[in-house]
């Protein structure tokens, strides 16, 4: 999937003109603070300080991508898609320039968190959005506090997560479950699977895919690019 990424992006990029000029990316990660303000929320993954958010400039324009490798990155376009994406670094300064570039160029919107108020209120519009699937079993990929207390509330929930911390751990009634071990039971299982965008820069999104495609919505600004160059249902109403 990533060479189809990498594709896309550089048919993007060489239709621009882009690929040659001296664009210079700038990657940093942010404080948690700068990602997402002050939730009331105490549970998000960056405020516990397994995951931080890289943030990619380009001419203006800000794309994003949470990983739990992080690390200051300057380059031009070109440099980017030259890397290896091997790791969870090299993915998310991809990601999040993949972003910032299709944000500068009007193809994408909401490529940068909500604060402060936003998460909670991404609650009460995930409420509304799961209105339409009644009383359904869902899957919830990467466990987001509100999400998970929302999903609870009114479905079926099975949460699987990645973050040795988190598994084993009740959450809202749920046992959360290793996504490593059950994601292809769950995926089964479920009516809905609820995705984490970061799974494009962890390296899971592909058999979640071919697990579960038609049956998935995915969460978060990580995947706002490939989800316009995939066609894949997003939702983040709150981004900006």
């Amino acid at each position: 999937m990533y060479s189809v990424i990498r594709d896309k992006f550089e048919r993007i990029v060489e239709e621009n003109n882009l690929l040659n000029e001296t664009v210079m990316i700038r990657a940093k990660p942010l404080t948690p603070e700068e990602a997402i303000g002050n939730p009331e929320s105490e549970d998000f993954p960056i405020l516990k300080g397994h995951e931080r958010m890289m943030q990619a400039e380009f001419r203006g324009s800000f794309g994003q991508a949470f990983t739990d490798m992080y690390g200051d990155f300057e380059g031009t376009l070109q440099d980017v898609l030259a890397m290896e994406l091997n790791n969870n670094y090299r993915r998310a300064i991809f990601v999040a320039t993949l972003n910032a570039m299709m944000r500068y160029l009007g193809m994408i919107e909401g490529s940068v968190h909500c604060k402060d108020r936003g998460p909670e209120e991404c609650g009460e519009d995930l409420v509304e959005f799961l209105g339409k699937y009644e009383r359904s079993r869902i899957a919830l990929v990467g466990f987001q506090p509100v999400h998970a207390r929302c999903c609870s509330a009114m479905h079926e929930l099975k949460i699987l997560d990645m973050d040795c911390e988190n598994i084993g751990m009740e959450k809202f009634g749920v046992v959360v479950l290793d996504g490593s071990r059950y994601s292809e039971e769950v995926l089964k299982w479920c009516d809905l699977a609820l995705i984490t965008g970061t799974t494009v820069v962890n390296g899971t999104i592909e058999p979640i895919l071919d697990s579960a495609r038609e049956k998935s919505v995915f969460y978060g600004i990580s995947i706002a690019g490939v989800a316009q160059l995939f066609g894949l249902e997003r939702f983040c109403p709150r981004s900006t």
